[in-house]
């Protein structure tokens, strides 16, 4: 690579062309796919790391690895060191944990293992972790435990177990794939897959899990839309975190996903430094609804060991929140959760919309922050403090 910094700001960012791709191979998932960053050596292309920054780099790599796609490394603005891209998929020295940094396994998802890869924490809905691959290491992601474990195994004996377990858990409606991601597996994989759960009568929901629509578009083709279509209905869970992920590619992904009949839904992690203002946040669920995805879950970032630096307090959240009400298109505003450790789940928390009460009229404030009075239809009795009605609130 030749090419200088420049004051343009165009100039900063990665182009096919520094990858040595053609446009043909740029479009291809696969060539993305094998094409990965994921030595620090390799950023070495990159005419903006300072070879300091990158021995920091590999000093963090050598605990927590990472890897990144061609594709979603172009949308880094490199002359920024803050910039809210770059800080999600490049190692921190902030990574590096300490005694009192978080867990690596905030969910308690070891003990709720019930098959090779299958996580069973809710009585309906169990979770399986069809690989450890990724098409992105997410700084902030909370099973950055597996990274260097032995994947789960894609073998005919793991897999009976697993259908086995399902045959037997008739209470168990809903199956969320997960990993890793699953998309980075083959599509005759992920057909026999899909196949093998879809004929397990009582299991009447399929999830996908996936970032390839944000960080690897390419992977959205025909014949995987086709394969989707054969086991319908099928949902796809997707994390855009910032307004800058939403490129043509992606809403080009995300468009064949929604005519094909998969609904895609958007789960955004609340980042430090990425997301955690109320004007980021609008754009980007303003912008998820023009491409036809849904922002589902505002997430607080769980407590995993290297993330401290991600974190923000409860509050930032519930700000967040009460700046999009009445600002925007109530499609828009997500719901904000907390996933509690063990068998504790999600928790949804909101604004603290109810003020009090007198008889049955309760008063209630609005996105403006005034107050006003609402007839309660429902009974005169219950503590104002009390969770029923904070739940209605």
């Amino acid at each position: 690579m030749t090419r200088q910094p420049a004051s343009s700001a165009a100039c900063f960012r990665l182009e096919p062309a520094d990858f040595g791709a053609s446009a043909a191979e740029w479009n291809r998932w696969e060539w993305q796919f094998t094409h990965r960053i994921h030595r620090p050596v390799d950023l070495e292309r990159i005419p903006w790391l300072m070879r300091d920054e990158i021995d920091r780099i590999d000093r963090v790599a050598r605990i927590y690895p990472f890897a990144v796609t061609p594709y979603f490394l172009s949308l880094i603005r490199w002359d920024d060191p803050e910039d809210p891209l770059r800080r999600q998929v490049i190692p921190n020295p902030a990574e590096t944990p300490s005694a009192d940094s978080g867990s690596l396994d905030p969910l308690c998802e070891k003990s709720h293992t019930e098959a090779p890869g299958l996580i069973h924490r809710y009585r309906d809905r169990v979770v399986v972790l069809t690989t450890h691959r990724c098409a992105v290491y997410c700084r902030h992601c909370f099973r950055k435990r597996l990274w260097k474990e032995p994947p789960p195994g894609d073998d005919a004996i793991r897999w009976n177990k697993v259908i086995d377990y399902l045959e037997r858990h008739e209470e168990v409606r809903d199956v969320l794939l997960s990993g890793g991601d699953p998309l980075t597996l083959t599509d005759d994989r992920l057909d026999e897959i899909l196949c093998r759960i879809r004929r397990i009568r009582h299991i009447e929901i399929l999830r996908i899990g996936s970032r390839v629509p944000v960080a690897m578009p390419q992977r959205i083709t025909p014949s995987l839309c086709r394969i989707f279509e054969d086991h319908g209905p099928i949902w796809l869970v997707t994390q855009f975190n910032h307004p800058r992920e939403i490129t043509p590619e992606a809403a080009r992904a995300c468009e064949q996903l929604t005519r094909c009949g998969v609904p895609v839904n958007n789960q955004t992690v609340l980042l430090r430094g990425v997301n955690d203002q109320v004007d980021s946040i609008r754009e980007l669920c303003r912008g998820l609804l023009r491409i036809r995805v849904r922002p589902y879950y505002l997430h607080q970032c769980d407590p995993v060991s290297g993330t401290e630096h991600f974190r923000t307090p409860l509050y930032k959240g519930i700000e967040i929140l009460s700046g999009l009400q009445g600002t925007t298109s109530g499609l828009a505003v997500p719901r904000f959760m907390v996933d509690l450790p063990g068998r504790g789940g999600k928790v949804s928390l909101q604004a603290d919309s109810f003020v009090s009460r007198q008889g049955s009229r309760v008063f209630l404030r609005n996105h403006a922050g005034e107050v006003f009075s609402y007839e309660d239809p429902g009974r005169e009795d219950l503590d104002p403090g009390s969770g029923v009605v904070r739940a209605f609130a």
